[in-house]
């Protein structure tokens, strides 16, 4: 499904938040402050515009993404970066090898995301840490509307400015299905994580989740 979206992914995301996903990818950033010295896994990287907005001199960033397609459009962006096809939940990588795991939008795309944490913690150096955006659930008076839009303006838009609306027709189940903040942060807890903090962005409709490996 991605890689029929993935040359125009990126223009598609902009326009159907409003301009939020480059705040988002902002925040990330932020959150993680990359060092240098740090490997920095970002998982469902895409094309890897996530990943640019981490790379700096002395940081080495590693975008993996289950989509060959999105794989491919991003190693003729982004020359720079290193892409690796990877299963969030089989990573084919190195126990403690990474400084920083990141995932934005993905994990709730994983068939067991559950699985997927306990990856994230094995391929952590101890004292590594987990930044994870992803939908959540939007509470209060905007919640009613959020979800309107999703259902029926959503697919709309998407089938103006997308040549396969299709591939986001799940986006609004999948995000109804997820869980909300505080069970996410329990089942990052559960894998093994400590300090596990979350904070909404745009009224909820993202939530950014960190972590340490103890």
């Amino acid at each position: 499904m991605f890689d029929s979206v993935a040359h125009s992914y990126d223009k598609t995301n902009d326009l159907l938040s409003f301009g939020q996903a480059r705040l988002w990818r902002g925040a990330v950033r932020k959150a993680i402050s990359p060092k240098a010295g740090e490997r920095i896994l970002d998982i469902a990287a895409g094309t890897g515009t996530s990943s640019m907005a981490l790379l700096k001199p002395g940081v080495s960033v590693v975008a993996a993404d289950f989509s060959k397609g999105m794989l491919e459009e991003g190693k003729k962006r982004y020359p720079e970066l290193e892409f690796a096809f990877a299963d969030a939940m089989k990573l084919p990588f190195k126990a403690e090898e990474f400084d920083v795991v990141t995932m934005s939008f993905g994990l709730r795309n994983v068939q067991d995301h559950r699985v997927a944490l306990t990856e994230f913690l094995k391929v952590l150096k101890p004292g590594g840490r987990l930044v994870i955006c992803e939908f959540s659930k939007v509470s209060g008076v905007f919640g009613p509307f959020y979800r309107l839009y999703l259902k029926h303006i959503l697919p709309k838009f998407s089938a103006l400015f997308s040549k396969s609306p299709e591939a986001y027709d799940y986006l609004a189940e999948s995000i109804e299905a997820w869980p909300d903040q505080k069970s996410l942060a329990r089942d990052i807890e559960k894998a093994g994580f400590k300090d596990v903090k979350f904070r909404n962005l745009s009224l909820g409709i993202v939530a950014l989740h960190t972590a340490v490996k103890p």
